[in-house]
């Protein structure tokens, strides 16, 4: 099951609306190119799946039972953001994984995932700026 079905499959349960739907999805799929002794931030996954302000959505797709590799994200300076016994679980697997901690953060330095950006050619980009009106087309 794709990372869409299963979040459909939730929203029907849920009765959520397919913006949310689609936007779970990618979130999830953001959360699982993070590769093994690897950790990304909340932030920059959110980033990532196209929600530059996100963070907390990424925290929240985190609460569903989505498989997900849900000890790879981290907050913000590579600190462990969970508390109690899941921050310890969370410590355990990462270290499982090969990542190296400097005191109670990661080495950010060495195991953060770097997402690759899209590239857009210069020409989508000035087009994308140029505004068109209907007022544009009439003159021509």
């Amino acid at each position: 099951m794709t990372d869409v079905e299963v979040v459909h499959s939730m929203a029907a349960l849920r009765n959520t609306s397919t913006e949310s739907i689609t936007r779970r999805a990618k979130i999830a799929a953001a959360i699982r190119q993070i590769p093994r002794g690897m950790v990304s931030t909340y932030g920059a996954i959110a980033r990532a799946a196209g929600f530059g302000r996100g963070a907390r959505q990424v925290a929240a797709v985190l609460r569903t039972p989505l498989g997900l590799p849900w000890h790879r994200v981290l907050g913000a300076g590579g600190e462990i953001k969970l508390r109690g016994n899941s921050a310890f679980e969370q410590r355990f697997r990462l270290e499982a994984e090969g990542v190296v901690f400097r005191g109670r953060r990661v080495d950010m330095s060495r195991h953060e995932y770097k997402f690759h950006r899209k590239k857009v050619s210069k020409a989508k980009r000035l087009c994308a700026e140029i505004p068109i009106s209907g007022m544009d087309l009439l003159h021509e």
